[in-house]
């Protein structure tokens, strides 16, 4: 396959609104960021055509990911984790703060990263939070229109023993939750004492049958995970510098165990010129996958085949869709974005 000459595409970008609880995020003009849009296919060329641009929604933050679009509220959702907080953005209202604490409840000072990751709804259109330092999975307990600072475990232990730190998850129709549970909520990742589970796990739990399966134990790092069109696999990112890969399982007893196991994609080499892991990941309704990785945004077809990758010049944690998939929004870095899709 023939790849075509990266077209580097700059534009001076004015910050649109940001406001939140910190004086960090602030309302003033920002520097020009970087987009660079690498196309190896035409497939590309359509979904990000030449005159593409980016806006920047909010700037200034220590760390963003999670992003969530909320369609009913025409919403974006994203956790700031190093300050345990869920920011919303939207047209009307710019950057608001939306929820804290988000991850961590507790009444004695911790360091680590403590906020809420990975942010998606429930069949019933509940806020569920992956929350780093209380270390489960958890729903909030107020409408997505009036938030509220209080949650319920939907779990948090395995065999008696407390999670890692849930990190990214997703429901399959039926209302089932997968998730992933690396380290990086614990204050000394790996080796923190207060670490208990001997792997970094990925999971089923089943509501209707109060049940947790422990699907995988043997990725190192396991980070972004999403099913792929039709259910019958997991795409999970492996934010493992010696291992860089994003691999696929195919399901098994309905969901209920794994097989198949194989790397999807490996990008090792691309982290010989390009910052960053493989992290967040979303698939679009037409299979296109949007994952977050060294240098930015790879962009694959339905068939898995790297179509190109979007670059921001920032590290990027995560993205998100629209209900029309006519935007893609991406955490990165101490930025918040959106760009739109073409059609």
């Amino acid at each position: 396959m023939s790849h075509s000459t990266p077209l580097l595409l700059l534009f001076s970008l004015t910050i649109l609104t940001a406001c939140s609880q910190r004086t960090a995020v602030e309302e003033v003009a920002e520097p020009s960021l970087p987009l660079q849009i690498e196309r190896y296919h035409g497939l590309m060329e359509i979904l990000f055509p030449e005159g593409t641009e980016v806006e920047v929604l909010g700037h200034g933050f220590e760390w963003t990911e999670g992003p969530l679009w909320l369609e009913t509220e025409q919403r974006l959702l994203f956790s700031e984790i190093p300050t345990n907080t869920v920011h919303s953005w939207s047209e009307k209202e710019g950057i608001q703060p939306y929820l804290h604490p988000s991850g961590y409840t507790g009444d004695s000072g911790r360091g680590g990263e403590v906020g809420s990751n990975g942010l998606l709804l429930s069949p019933q259109g509940e806020l569920v939070l992956c929350q780093h330092g209380d270390r489960q999975m958890a729903k909030m307990d107020a409408p997505l229109s009036s938030p509220r600072p209080r949650y319920t475990a939907i779990v948090g232990q395995y065999e008696g023993m407390r999670f890692n730190s849930p990190n990214d998850a997703v429901y399959d129709s039926q209302g089932n939750l997968y998730f992933t549970d690396p380290p990086y909520g614990l204050e000394k990742n790996m080796d923190d004492p207060l670490k208990e589970l001997p792997f970094q796990g990925v999971y089923r739990y089943s509501a209707s049958e109060n049940s947790l399966t422990l699907l995988l134990d043997s990725i190192t790092r396991p980070n972004g995970i999403h099913l792929l069109p039709g259910e019958r696999a997991l795409l999970i990112a492996n934010s493992d510098p010696q291992k860089p890969y994003w691999y696929v399982y195919q399901l098994a007893d309905q969901g209920k165990s794994v097989a198949d196991g194989a790397i999807f994609h490996d990008a090792s080499e691309a982290l010989r010129v390009d910052k960053g892991l493989p992290d967040g990941l979303k698939v679009a309704s037409n299979g296109i996958i949007y994952a977050t990785g060294p240098g930015g945004v790879w962009v694959f077809d339905a068939q898995g085949v790297l179509i190109g990758k979007v670059k921001v010049g920032q590290l990027t944690s995560n993205v998100a869709l629209d209900g029309k998939e006519s935007f893609l929004y991406v955490t990165a870095n101490s930025y918040v974005i959106r760009i739109p899709i073409g059609k």
